[in-house]
């Protein structure tokens, strides 16, 4: 005990943080048959919160240090303006702390302006670690610098230092925070993307399927964006609609009313949803998956369809006439498996049977890391449809986006006849901000390769 109390407060929230992941891993593994539904799952989603304010913890102390405590000993510390700082400096975390929080008791059919405000903090508190972090960086090559020239740094300029470095992150955080909140607030881009298909039936030719992705209805994302996005969509008059992922972020019964729009939703020849991952962090999957079918979207849970000019039949049918049609597939997330979510996870060989490299096949993926397991396994797929990456969502979340995930945004082709799209999202995951992305709706247009 002695030695923990010696310890400084970073480490100290860095074994916080390794803790509640041990207790995350043992209740998955020995409580999840035990209790019930509902407390597994606010105990799980209880740990994510404490699992994340832990590591936050480490960048508070970081940012209390930089802007608060490396000034007490200024001359300007007994001010009132500096006591006020300090209280909005606390505020400013408290409110960034409370985010994961508003995930269990404040999800309703609307965004409350109490969790729009925690998450923009969220944001604001992400862009403000990673800026005085690289201040911090220039400030030290500055010191070795003047170091290695003889040049001795004054007490002044090491005072000038401490004040500019949080002045100038503030400032930068703020107008990065603003300009996300900005951005994000804008409707989605509507993109259009031509694929060339070589055996794309005739008959489909010029098909147009319009992708949703990562829409997170929850503590940010409501009935009203909901409603804004099948508006779109509508105006677009697609053949066909998916939803790959990341619809919500709570309990099928929460969100009943949010989702509700999605019933108007006109996709000629159907529209179809898979899950992601956030779907498996509600433990909610089965209820999620009767609720969209009552809303006429039909979930494909390692199945397929057969899609023709003139309609869609399941994957045990024999397709359209002339076996004039396209294989439209879809996988379960992969972290199903990391969760050991009974019943589901991707299977590959299932979503696929009946699909032959004579007709075009189209999967629903909503990882990019499972698209690219796929085309592993069955390179003759035409077409993976994936998201999951928000193209970062925020700066500087993108280089770590970027780097973790085998595509990032956009389309790719893997192959002569393979293609892999990459939504941005269409909406964004808690924080309300998008800084070196766009939330998009996008158009495919399947046309038939000469």
């Amino acid at each position: 005990m002695a030695i923990f109390r010696q310890l400084s407060l970073g480490v100290k929230a860095a074994l916080a943080a390794i803790t509640v992941f041990v207790s995350m891993i043992v209740s998955r593994s020995y409580l999840a048959e035990s209790l019930e539904l509902r407390a597994w799952r606010w105990l799980f989603r209880l740990q994510l919160a404490l699992f994340a304010n832990s590591l936050m913890l480490i960048g508070s102390v970081y940012i209390w240090r930089s802007t608060v405590g490396n000034l007490c000993h200024s001359p300007a510390a007994k001010s009132t303006c500096f006591q006020l700082w300090k209280v909005a400096v606390l505020g400013f975390l408290a409110l960034a702390h409370s985010s994961f929080f508003t995930m269990l008791f404040l999800v309703a059919e609307e965004p409350y302006l109490f969790s729009l405000a925690a998450y923009s903090c969220l944001g604001a508190y992400v862009i403000m670690v990673f800026f005085l972090c690289i201040l911090s960086g220039m400030e030290q090559a500055c010191q070795l610098l003047a170091w290695r020239s003889g040049r001795v740094v004054s007490s002044l300029d090491k005072t000038r230092t401490l004040v500019l470095r949080p002045a100038l992150a503030v400032v930068v955080t703020t107008v990065l925070s603003v300009a996300g909140l900005l951005n994000a607030a804008q409707p989605p881009a509507v993109r259009t993307v031509e694929v060339p298909i070589n055996q794309l039936p005739p008959s489909m030719n010029n098909l147009k399927i319009v992708l949703l992705s990562d829409i997170h209805l929850g503590p940010t994302v409501g009935r009203t964006k909901m409603e804004m996005f099948v508006r779109m969509v509508n105006v677009l008059a697609p053949d066909v609609t998916v939803i790959v992922g990341d619809l919500s972020d709570s309990e099928a019964s929460v969100l009943r009313t949010a989702v509700a729009p999605l019933g108007q939703l006109h996709s000629r020849l159907g529209t179809y949803f898979v899950t992601g991952n956030h779907e498996y962090y509600t433990s909610d999957v089965s209820n999620w998956f009767a609720l969209l079918e009552s809303l006429h979207v039909q979930p494909l849970h390692n199945e397929n369809v057969k899609i023709s000019a003139t309609g869609a039949q399941s994957g045990g049918s024999g397709g359209g006439e002339d076996n004039n049609w396209i294989c439209l597939a879809g996988v379960d997330d992969i972290e199903a498996d990391i969760l050991h979510y009974s019943g589901h996870g991707m299977d590959l060989v299932k979503a696929l049977k009946g699909c032959s490299p004579d007709h075009t096949i189209i999967l629903l993926a909503h990882q990019p890391l499972a698209a690219k397991r796929a085309l592993q396994a069955r390179p003759d797929i035409n077409l993976i449809l994936s998201g999951h990456t928000h193209a970062g969502q925020i700066f500087p979340l993108n280089v770590a986006a970027y780097l973790l995930n085998p595509f990032f945004a956009g389309l790719y082709q893997v192959a002569q006849e393979t293609f892999v799209y990459v939504s941005p999202g269409t909406a964004y995951y808690g924080i309300p901000m998008r800084l070196g992305s766009r939330a998009e709706i996008t158009q495919l247009i399947l046309q038939r390769a000469p």
